[in-house]
């Protein structure tokens, strides 16, 4: 039988994992596959200088095997930064589980995944993410114990959803104080973009404050439920072109990219969704030069590891909230930072987190 075999320049036409900006030096990408339960699984892990990779795993029925592995290393590569910036002794990684989460995720699927997790010896640890639940987690910690949030009676600490959530208000009421002069949000005009538990939740904190909430889902008996639940506006049309202050971008990311940034007319960008620049450096740069004020997403998200965190730490709740009110002075001081450097936002929270990371690598050579 002839194998064709690909010339070094045939090679790197095929765009090779190594090559991809995504996997900006990942330490590890581990393929996880299971023929009995139908699982197809990537791990990537991307940075351990400061501890453990942790990062939650999300189910997702990809478009193609390409885009869950790009979805996994940019996420991954996202999570080094988040724990860094937030301060937490860990690394970054992150896991896709490709398949839809409501008609093939089972049991058997999630042990399975748990004892790929448990191959790595505690160089990952798992948690709950996009398609996954608390349940989810309970489950995965029977064959492993390198997952955090399990439920609270199992002595975990539970959802994380409602604590990323209030970080990610707390980032925003920051970027308004940079802004608008106020961290005061009553009549204040947000769209929340995506309303699954964390959009929700952002959107209780938000109609708390006195915002004008306007929502937009792809799930049309989720937005019912929301805006009744709430009373906030069921927007209708593109959310880009919203008359709004503020755009909180909470489900999948790249959402800010070439179609929709010039059709932004929110004054800041803060939302849950991670990757939420599709080019973080062109992105964040048009940002910027627009006079928008965008709060790094690995930063205000942060409150969901910071929740999770406290399993491994043994910290309790009054810690969980202290740590996660903080994300309000981190971002007041990134803001300010950037503009004193005239770099954008982004850069300034990436270069305070990868100084961190230098800073603990050098500790670790002597």
């Amino acid at each position: 039988m002839q194998v064709d075999v690909l010339a070094a320049e045939d090679l790197k036409k095929t765009a090779p994992v190594f090559g991809q900006l995504s996997f900006d030096n990942h330490e590890q990408v581990v393929f996880c596959n299971d023929k009995d339960t139908g699982l197809k699984a990537i791990i990537g892990i991307h940075n351990t200088v400061l501890g453990p990779a942790l990062g939650g795993t999300r189910m997702w029925n990809y478009n193609s095997e390409w885009d869950a592995l790009n979805d996994a290393l940019r996420l991954s590569r996202g999570m080094t930064f988040k724990s860094a910036i937030t301060g937490l002794n860990l690394g970054g990684g992150k896991a896709v589980i490709i398949g839809d989460a409501k008609t093939q995720k089972t049991p058997e699927l999630m042990r399975k995944f748990g004892e790929f997790v448990h191959s790595l010896s505690g160089k990952y640890i798992t948690a709950e993410d996009v398609g996954m639940d608390t349940e989810d987690m309970d489950i995965v910690r029977e064959v492993t114990p390198y997952v955090t949030g399990i439920s609270e009676s199992k002595g975990g600490a539970g959802n994380p959803s409602p604590i990323t959530a209030y970080g990610v208000f707390m980032g925003m009421k920051a970027a308004a104080k940079y802004k608008f002069g106020s961290d005061d949000l009553d009549g204040k005009k947000v769209l929340v973009q995506g309303i699954g538990h964390v959009g929700e939740a952002l959107v209780e904190h938000l109609t708390n404050e006195g915002a004008i909430v306007y929502i937009s889902d792809i799930n049309p008996t989720r937005l019912e439920e929301v805006s009744a639940k709430y009373g906030v506006t069921i927007y209708t049309e593109d959310p880009y072109d919203a008359e709004v202050d503020i755009y909180a971008p909470c489900a999948l990311g790249a959402t800010i990219n070439n179609e929709t940034i010039h059709r932004i007319k929110a004054k800041v960008v803060a939302g849950a969704a991670n990757n939420q620049l599709q080019n973080e450096n062109t992105h964040g740069l048009l940002l910027q030069e627009r006079g928008i004020v965008y709060a790094p997403d690995f930063l205000i998200n942060a409150g969901g590891i910071i929740n999770v965190y406290a399993e491994l730490e043994g910290y309790g709740k009054q810690e969980i909230i202290r740590k996660t009110e903080n994300i309000y002075n981190t971002t007041l001081e990134i803001l300010k930072t950037a503009e004193a450097q005239s770099i954008t936002t982004h850069h300034a929270a990436l270069k305070i987190a990868q100084q961190r990371i230098d800073d603990r690598k050098r500790e670790n050579l002597k």
